[in-house]
């Protein structure tokens, strides 16, 4: 007997625990159907404690995982009486201990053990920073090949917390290009032989990985919170909380109201929050994103730049927010500064831009009335620590194994540069 099946949410169409990432029938995402359907912690630390509704067979033993706290300092400056902060980041005193820095962690160490289990040998995926600086830690822990195409602005963020080893290759787009790019250069490399794609939201593995983050909060408040904020850029992360609160819904020790989604984008790029604000399925790129190489380079979180986010997808973003009567923020990055140092100051730990997003919108929430004050919030700081960090260790940069000068570049040239 499997732990999960796979069903795609449009047809109906189920799949064995394998890797696959989509239906055989249409364009609709495919969800994990877990045998178990309550939740069992597990006696391990960090996320393979969520083992019940992960997609793989052997249980996870990683310290990396989800850390939940009530918030002090930042609940009493904006009069908030319950909210929570989950934390995902370099902490320890909190017990965080996630030393690349980002919930993407939460996503690697699932996505390469279902790779491992399914028989695949290299994995590939494109990166602003944060997924590729996750996956390549996990690469260096497993030994598991991993290809992380990244655009030159991202290259800072490509650092690991220990030696990079041979089965991390880091490839360098040429400057001009942006993240939507280096995904449609992952893309070619991912149908060469031997080679997987990681995904993205369309990788089961990855969504139930951050999913844990809502887990972890409901466990430790011990109901699911009313409110959920955070800073998409392709809007997985609210995707998997959506979907980890359905599994809550469905346990029953919970509470059945699904906690409403409340997400932000980093103006001036921000192609969802502009078309759920006009009420559409359909992101328009005239409308929502004009002129967006230009948009993007002017955006503060660099990271939350997806031109082709999972929205209108079954399945995905758009269904997420309809489904918890969601509201979506657009953030300038005055807002998101002036969160981040408001953040840091009261809570006392440093965090990355993504999670100034996040925090900025909680702020303009409250400021709206769009949360009550005596309201169960939790606010997802989906990554931070990197300083707290550097007093412990010395990131590592990770060096690039070649330049490619466009995402239409003959992969003949790039796979010899990466061999020499």
């Amino acid at each position: 007997m499997g732990r999960f099946t796979l069903k795609c949410l449009k047809c109906g169409s189920e799949y064995g625990q394998t890797y696959k990432l989509t239906c055989d029938n249409d364009n609709a995402l495919l969800r994990a159907d877990y045998v178990e359907k309550h939740l069992e912690l597990r006696a391990q630390p960090g996320v393979g404690r969520f083992h019940s509704w992960l997609p793989v067979q052997e249980e996870l033993r990683t310290e990396a995982g989800p850390i939940t706290y009530r918030s002090e300092a930042l609940a009493k400056e904006l009069g908030l009486s319950n909210l929570y902060i989950g934390f995902s980041g370099y902490w320890p005193e909190k017990g965080a201990l996630i030393k690349t820095c980002t919930f993407k962690e939460l996503e690697a160490h699932p996505t390469m053990q279902l790779l491992k289990e399914s028989g695949g040998k290299a994995i590939v995926l494109a990166s602003a920073g944060n997924t590729g600086r996750a996956f390549a830690h996990v690469s260096a822990l497993t030994g598991t090949d991993v290809y992380v195409v990244v655009p030159d602005s991202g290259m800072p963020k490509m650092w690991l917390p220990e030696e990079p080893t041979a089965s991390v290759h880091l490839i360098r787009m040429a400057p001009g290009n942006d993240y939507t790019d280096a995904i449609n250069l992952a893309g070619r490399l991912a149908n060469l032989p031997g080679m997987v794609s990681e995904g993205g939201a369309r990788n089961v593995a990855r969504r139930d990985g951050m999913g844990t983050v809502m887990l972890d909060a409901a466990v430790t408040i011990g109901r699911m919170p009313d409110h959920y904020f955070q800073a998409v850029g392709s809007g997985t992360g609210g995707i998997s909380v959506w979907e980890a609160s359905l599994r809550l819904r469905e346990d029953g020790r919970f509470g059945t109201k699904l906690p409403k989604l409340q997400l932000a984008q980093n103006l001036p790029f921000a192609p969802m929050y502009r078309a759920w604000e006009a009420g559409r399925r359909e992101i328009i790129p005239d409308i929502d994103m004009k002129n967006a190489k230009e948009q993007i380079e002017e955006t503060y979180a660099s990271v939350l730049t997806n031109r082709a986010p999972p929205y209108p997808v079954i399945g995905g973003l758009y269904d997420a927010l309809s489904d918890t009567d969601g509201i979506m923020y657009g953030i300038t990055k005055e807002e998101a500064l002036e969160a981040k140092k408001l953040f840091e100051d009261l809570e006392g730990i440093d965090i990355l831009p993504p999670s100034a997003v996040g925090v900025a919108s909680l702020l303009k929430a409250v400021e709206a009335g769009k949360v009550g004050k005596a309201d169960c919030i939790l606010l997802n700081v989906a990554g931070g620590g990197v300083e707290r960090l550097k007093e412990d260790l010395t990131p590592i940069p990770i060096p690039s194994v070649a330049t490619a000068r466009n995402p239409e570049v003959p992969l003949e040239d790039l796979i010899e540069g990466i061999e020499e």
